[in-house]
């Protein structure tokens, strides 16, 4: 896919479409992840989507026969794997942080999305990942809170089990 120079002309409209997705993507998933006092909230993932959007729309730009937006992207992929590979933790035996980590990967891919033009794709995209930080973490409570059972969940549960 080659893209025009305006898509990196502060002047044109494509160029403040771009960076106000990746501004508005980055935001809503990164508010979500804040609310939860997660390691990568607002700041860091508008920043992740950001650069990801510029880094893939310079290399869209590049004309000619040994041009390749998809070398651009793999590296991409590699460096935002480091990037999310730092957020993991482990804790007494316990491994923390995956879920961040594929926030972080998913951020650059919405910014890679919104990098090669297809906005539209990138809010549905948004979309689906804070539907899914919000909605399995309360679909995963609600397990949690039929494991327990009548009884246990109001308290009245006896010593005996009973």
């Amino acid at each position: 896919m080659q893209l025009s120079s305006f898509a990196l002309d502060p002047a044109s409209a494509d160029f403040w479409i771009r960076i106000g997705t990746a501004f508005f993507c980055g935001g809503i998933i990164g508010l979500e992840r804040q609310f939860r006092g997660k390691p990568a909230g607002i700041r860091t993932s508008v920043l992740i989507c950001l650069g990801t959007c510029i880094f893939v729309t310079l290399s869209a730009t590049f004309s000619g026969p040994e041009a390749d937006p998809t070398r651009v992207l793999g590296q991409v992929v590699t460096g935002i794997g480091f990037l999310g590979a730092g957020v993991i933790l482990t804790r007494e035996g316990a491994v923390l942080g995956v879920t961040s980590a594929a926030t972080i990967w998913m951020l650059a891919a919405i910014g890679a999305t919104i990098g090669f033009g297809w906005i539209e794709a990138a809010l549905a995209l948004a979309a689906v990942t804070v539907g899914i930080l919000v909605g399995v973490e309360l679909l995963e409570a609600s397990f949690v809170t039929l494991r327990r059972g009548v009884h246990e969940w109001r308290g009245t549960r006896t010593e005996s089990g009973e």
